[in-house]
């Protein structure tokens, strides 16, 4: 197997405006079965390669998954990712759940191989000069590309479609488009589709009529009449059931709604910002979520990197954090900021800014991994809550805490052994391999 062409797939080279991201391209190349002879070229920081819709690259063959797997382009190097496959990801003849690629490499995905080559072509991104936007801020290269995408794209009206996991800071690079944007004099609504009943979320987005339903003593109206000539914010879109889908897709093709019991329809001018936490490509693969919904949601991709990927972020955000709280980190308890430093975040920037008020108000250091030791110990969960967080961030956080640090000691009692570790824990293998590849844990073996 060859050098890499680069030392590194990313790097910072200087623009004739600033800094920008210069990132190396690949191919893949179907050297086996149905889409025998199949070539693409990618210059994307994120690739997909599945069987199913909404994939970058879609291999018909039964022995691959509706999402097989991804090459992410990471700073460290070219990233294969198996995404759960029910018949696994190989590389170089030895199954993965993640791995380092080498300039050339054969990968099979089920029966069918492929070649992947590093290509000498780059594609460069702009980075924003700037370590904020609107509320937001970072200085690492992967914050400043996205604030330079959110400059750009704030100039314009099209959808964008934020992700990222939770906590990672997703409305507030949504209200920087929209402080950013020509917008910014109008409304503002937010409408999280996860937190209201399934029975009431299509009243929320599109009104009802007097007397629609049982309970609809007035007429309401509804989110995108209320963002009329402003912006309308869907965050945990990935949360809407199937049954609603087309109904958002029409409204945001037609830029029209009509209300519940209602019989006319009311046309709206509003911009679309939408976020989620879940993989949507993924689900549309799966046929969890309409392919076309996908496609007119993401017109423009933001992608949130999770802090623990961004650690040059971290100081920077602590002194922001400490500023509002009217602190400085003479007011930090010894050791916090290397601890900060040193902590993984799975609860990402919300994790840090409840960590950050704790140690000035409490002198405690960290107590988001007390609150883990806790969830495990079984002892009373209220010492671990905070009621300044909604209901459904803190047991999302709370779950993704035990799910990863459960994986990982369990991992780590059977020295990587996926099957001894799926015995111990009474699941099965392809279900501990999707917690293994959601934590990106490493050092694992079949």
């Amino acid at each position: 197997m060859g050098e890499s062409v680069f030392n590194r797939p990313t790097r910072l080279v200087p623009g004739a405006h600033g800094q920008k991201l210069e990132r190396q391209t690949f191919s893949l190349s179907v050297k086996s079965g149905a889409a025998e002879g199949l070539r693409r070229n990618f210059d994307s920081d994120c690739v997909r390669v599945g069987a199913g819709p909404g994939n970058d690259m879609v291999l018909a063959d039964p022995t691959v998954s509706s999402a097989h797997f991804e090459i992410a382009v990471v700073e460290r190097g070219f990233l294969l990712r198996d995404l759960g496959s029910t018949n696994g990801t190989t590389l170089a003849g030895v199954r993965i759940v993640e791995a380092y690629l080498p300039s050339e490499a054969e990968i099979t995905a089920g029966e069918v191989k492929l070649q992947f080559k590093a290509a000498s072509e780059t594609v460069e991104s702009p980075l924003s000069a700037n370590e904020n936007c609107g509320t937001a801020v970072g200085r690492s290269p992967l914050m400043r590309e996205i604030f330079a995408r959110v400059e750009r794209v704030a100039k314009t009206d099209v959808t964008v479609l934020i992700t990222g996991e939770t906590g990672c800071g997703k409305e507030v690079i949504a209200y920087s488009v929209f402080e950013a944007s020509g917008r910014r004099g109008g409304p503002f609504v937010v409408v999280d589709c996860g937190a209201i009943a399934p029975t009431l979320i299509e009243s929320e987005l599109f009104g009802h009529e007097k007397g629609a339903f049982t309970g609809a003593v007035a007429k309401r109206v509804g989110a995108f009449e209320r963002a009329n000539n402003g912006t309308l914010f869907l965050d945990e879109v990935g949360e809407l059931e199937m049954s609603l889908q087309p109904k958002l897709l029409r409204a945001l093709e037609r830029r029209e709604v009509q209300r519940v019991g209602g019989t006319s329809t009311v046309t709206t001018d509003a911009r679309i910002i939408a976020a989620t936490n879940r993989d949507l490509r993924s689900m549309v693969a799966r046929g969890e979520f309409r392919e076309d919904l996908y496609y007119r949601l993401a017109v423009v991709n933001i992608a949130i990197p999770p802090l623990r990927d961004r650690r040059e972020d971290i100081e920077l955000l602590v002194d922001t954090f400490l500023a509002q709280f009217g602190k400085t980190r003479s007011d930090l308890p010894a050791g916090a900021l290397q601890r900060f430093m040193d902590h993984d975040w799975p609860g990402n920037v919300r994790e840090l800014k409840n960590a950050v008020e704790r140690s000035v108000v409490l002198g405690e250091l960290m107590a988001p991994s007390r609150a883990a030791a806790i969830a495990v110990g079984g002892e009373d969960l209220t010492a671990a809550c905070n009621l300044q967080i909604p209901f459904k961030e803190q047991k999302a956080e709370l779950i993704e805490k035990f799910e990863r640090g459960y994986t990982k000691l369990l991992l780590e009692h059977h020295k990587g052994n996926v099957s001894a570790a799926a015995r111990q824990a009474g699941i099965d293998r392809m279900s501990l391999h999707k917690l293994i590849n959601k934590y990106q844990i490493t050092n694992v073996r079949d």
